[in-house]
C-alpha cells in the first residue's frame, strides 16, 4: 500500500493575480511556470480559459508542455462549475487536460450570491453535467472546488464531494474562502470528509486572520490520517486577494522543518527548495511588491541577528537561533550589480546594444536577419511587461522566439 503524500498546486497564476491593484503581465506568468516546473512543483493554475486575453498565453504554454519545456508540471485552467463555461474553455484551449471547476457551497453564498436561482439540488446537478462534459471534452483530471467550504455544513460537503466522484472527478478543493476556518477545527473537518469519501482533498486557504499555512498543513494531516492523498494549494509570496493566499516557501518549509510535521506529513519528493529565492525573487520583480523582511526564508531579515545573545549564539552554532540555512532556500551568493556602464536593450534598443546584451548571455544568432526577429520580440516584451527583461526572459524570447510573439499578443 503506497504512502500518502502532500502535493503542491500553485495557483499563483489565477489567485495570485487576482490581488487587488496589480497586475501581472503573460510573459510573467509563463516565466513562473517554467521556474515551478524547475522546483519541482506538481500543477500550476495558469489562469481561465473562458477569458479572451488568457487565450494565446494559456495555448503557448500548453505548447511548451507538449514540446517538453515544461517537464512535469499539470498546466490546469480554472471555470465555474456550469456547462457552459467547459465548453468556452475547451473551444478557446482545445489541448487543455487539466481543469479545476468551482461553485459556492455555503448557505450564505448559495442565498447570497445565486437569490433564489440555484437550490442545493441545482448546485449538484450542475457540478455532475460540468465534469461530464470536461471528461468528454479532453480533460484528463478534473477537480471540483467548494466555494466557501469552510463555512458549508459537513454533510453538505460529504454530498458535493459524492457528486464529483460519482461524475468522474478526480480532486475535491476544500476552500477556506475567507480565511474563517482555525487549525484544529480544518484538521477534524478534513479528516471526517477523507474518512467518509476515500477522495483526495485540496486546501485552498486565504490569510484573513494570519493562519493560511497553519489551516493548510493542518488540513493536509487530516486527509493523510484520513487515508488519502491531499494537495496544498499555494502563491509565491503569498500574493492573492485581500490578505492573500497560502505561501510556497512557508508551506514547504513547515512541512520540511517542523519537527512533528515531517515525521506525519511527507512532502512529494520532487519538490526542490532551493528553487525558493529564485522564485520568489522573480515573483517579488513580476509583481513590483516587495518581499517583506519577516517573510520566511526569503525576507531580507530571515537569516538576520542583531541582538547580542542571538548573535552570540548563532555565531557559536546555527542552530541555536537557525532552524535551517539559507542555503537550503537557495541563499548565500551574494548578488553583484554593475556599478559602471551598463547597456540594456529594450522598447527602444538598437541593434548594438541588443547584440552586446545577448553575446553576455552567450547567445548568438545565425544571421542579423534573426537577430532583427528577436530585438523586435524584445522590444514587445519590454512594453509587455513595463520592466527590464531579465537574463531568463532574455533567453526564453531567444530561445522560443514564436512562442513569446503568441504569448505577447492579446487580441481584442
Amino acid at each position: 500500500m503506497s504512502e500518502n503524500k502532500v502535493y503542491l498546486i500553485d495557483v499563483t497564476n489565477r489567485d495570485g493575480v487576482q490581488t487587488s491593484r496589480i497586475l501581472l503581465p503573460k510573459l510573467s506568468k509563463t516565466m513562473l511556470n517554467l521556474y515551478l516546473d524547475e522546483m519541482g512543483v506538481f500543477q500550476s493554475e495558469i489562469g481561465f480559459p473562458t477569458l479572451k486575453h488568457e487565450i494565446n498565453y494559456i495555448n503557448a504554454n500548453l505548447e511548451l508542455a507538449k514540446m517538453g519545456v515544461i517537464k512535469r508540471l499539470h498546466l490546469e485552467g480554472w471555470c465555474r462549475a456550469v456547462p457552459s463555461d467547459i465548453e468556452l474553455s475547451f473551444k478557446n484551449c482545445p489541448d487543455l487536460k487539466h481543469l479545476n471547476i468551482s461553485m459556492s457551497t455555503s448557505e450564505i453564498m448559495i442565498q447570497g450570491k445565486f437569490q433564489g436561482r440555484m437550490r442545493w439540488a441545482d448546485i449538484l446537478d450542475s457540478l455532475q453535467k460540468a465534469v461530464r462534459l470536461a471528461k468528454s471534452l479532453g480533460a484528463e483530471t478534473v477537480g471540483v472546488n467548494a466555494e466557501d467550504a469552510s463555512r458549508t455544513e459537513l454533510q453538505k460537503l460529504i454530498e458535493f464531494i459524492q457528486a464529483g466522484k460519482e461524475a468522474g472527478a478526480d480532486r475535491f478543493r476544500y476552500c477556506d474562502t475567507l480565511g474563517a476556518d482555525d487549525p484544529i477545527t480544518s484538521y477534524d473537518r478534513i479528516k471526517a470528509l477523507a474518512l467518509a469519501t476515500r477522495f483526495p482533498i485540496e486546501m485552498h486557504c486565504h490569510n484573513d486572520l494570519g493562519m493560511a499555512e497553519a489551516i493548510s498543513v493542518s488540513g493536509a494531516q487530516g486527509a493523510i490520517d484520513g487515508g488519502v492523498d491531499t494537495y496544498i494549494n499555494t502563491t509565491i509570496n503569498g500574493y492573492g486577494e485581500r490578505c492573500g493566499n497560502c505561501d510556497l516557501v512557508s508551506t514547504i518549509l513547515a512541512l520540511k522543518f517542523s519537527r512533528a510535521l515531517r515525521e506525519k506529513v511527507h512532502l512529494d519528493g520532487h519538490v526542490d527548495l532551493k528553487k525558493s529565492w529564485k522564485v520568489a525573487g522573480y515573483a517579488s520583480y513580476a509583481f513590483k511588491l516587495p518581499i517583506p523582511i519577516n517573510q520566511p526564508g526569503v525576507g531580507s531579515n530571515a537569516f538576520a541577528h542583531e541582538s547580542g545573545i542571538h548573535a552570540d549564539g548563532a555565531l557559536k552554532d546555527r542552530r541555536n537561533y537557525e532552524l535551517y540555512d539559507p542555503e537550503d532556500v537557495g541563499r548565500g551568493q551574494p548578488e553583484l550589480t554593475e556599478t559602471g556602464r551598463v547597456i540594456t536593450t529594450g522598447a527602444y534598443g538598437g541593434i548594438k546594444g541588443f547584440r552586446y546584451v545577448y553575446d553576455k548571455l552567450g547567445v548568438s544568432f545565425r544571421d542579423d536577419a534573426e537577430a532583427r526577429n528577436i530585438l523586435e520580440l524584445t522590444q514587445y516584451a519590454n512594453l509587455h511587461t513595463q520592466k527590464p527583461l531579465t537574463d531568463d526572459e532574455l533567453r526564453f524570447v531567444a530561445s522560443y522566439p514564436e512562442i513569446a510573439r503568441k504569448i505577447l499578443t492579446v487580441t481584442p
